[in-house]
Order: structure tokens, then sequence, then C-alpha cells
């Protein structure tokens, strides 16, 4: 059974592999192929708000970041990165995490989730991502230098997962007694 929980140090350098070859294939992240294992720990597991492993019978088999996309006024969209390693792929773990990201990410605050840079060839993910109602709001014509395919679309996906507040109407009886001052006699 898959167990979803926070990501340790220990976590991470057992996880590097993963990471290290997803990067290294320059087909999904726009990641700096040769970066070290220092600055990948920092970047996937201190830098994000939460950051968690997806392992079974004690074996990681796939990892998810989850971060506010923007500061201030727009700090209420989440992102989140996936990583799944290559032979855990297929299973359903990268459903699995980003139904527990979107539950996670409604549990820490966050109305949305936006993931911005998708890259378009990527056709399982894209396909999966849709499944789960995230939306292509946007694309960026030859965003991504793809390990194989050279130049290749990335596309913007969002899905709003909170509700609007809606203001509370008051009747006219009421007005008066939420507006008006008591008056002495």
């Amino acid at each position: 059974m898959l167990h979803i929980r926070p990501m340790t140090t220990a976590d991470f350098e057992h996880f590097w592999p993963t990471f290290q070859a997803i990067i290294a294939a320059r087909e999904t992240y726009a990641y700096d192929p040769a970066m070290t294992l220092e600055q990948a720990r920092q970047l996937w597991l201190e830098v994000p708000q939460h950051t968690l492993v997806a392992e079974e019978d004690g074996e990681i088999l796939g990892s998810y970041f989850l971060k506010a996309n923007a500061a201030g006024p727009g700090n209420h969209v989440g992102n989140c990165g996936y990583m799944v390693s290559e032979a855990a792929r297929g299973r359903g773990i990268a459903r699995q995490m980003c139904e527990h990201s979107q539950q996670l990410a409604r549990a820490s605050g966050f109305l949305a989730l936006q993931f911005n840079s998708v890259v378009a060839s990527n056709a399982p993910a894209v396909a999966l991502w849709q499944k789960l109602g995230f939306e292509v709001v946007g694309k960026l014509p030859k965003a991504y230098r793809h390990g194989q395919l050279g130049l290749v679309d990335c596309l913007v996906m969002y899905k709003w997962l909170g509700e609007l507040e809606q203001p509370k109407l008051i009747g006219r009886k009421n007005i008066e007694a939420v507006v008006s001052r008591k008056r002495g006699r």
C-alpha cells in the first residue's frame, strides 16, 4: 500500500538518483542537469512549504512539493512538482500524489493550484492533470529545450480548489440593526 508522508533529509538522499535521472533526461523539468545533490536538496526539500514522499514497503517511489506560486496577493495559489521513479511509472503514483497534494493544498489555505510549465510533449502528465480537473490556460511556444525533441511548447495548467466567499446578505429589517446606532432617550 502506498504511504505518502513528509520527506526527510535522509529520504532526499535515497530520492536523489530519481531526481538526477529526471533532470538529466531533459524531458520534463527545467532544472540544470548539472545540479548538485545539495542544490537539488535545497530546491526540492527546503524551499517549498511541504515536500512529501510516496513510499511502499520502505521504497521511495516518488515525491512532490507544494509551495505558494507567488508572494503577497498571489499567495492563495499553490504550485506543485511531482517526480516518480522510472521503475514505478504507470502504477498510478503520480495520480495519488496529485490527489493528495490537492487535499494538502486546501488544508494549507490554497484556493487553486497552478502548474507553470508543463512540457507539452509529456502527454501522460498532460492527460493525467486534465483528468484530475486541471485546465490548460496558456501555451508558451518553444519554451523548453527537450533533450530529444528540441524546442517544444510548455503549458500553464490551473485548477480552482476553493469556493469564493460570498458576501452575507441581510434583509431590510436587519439593516437598521446592523448599521444604526443606539440612541439615548
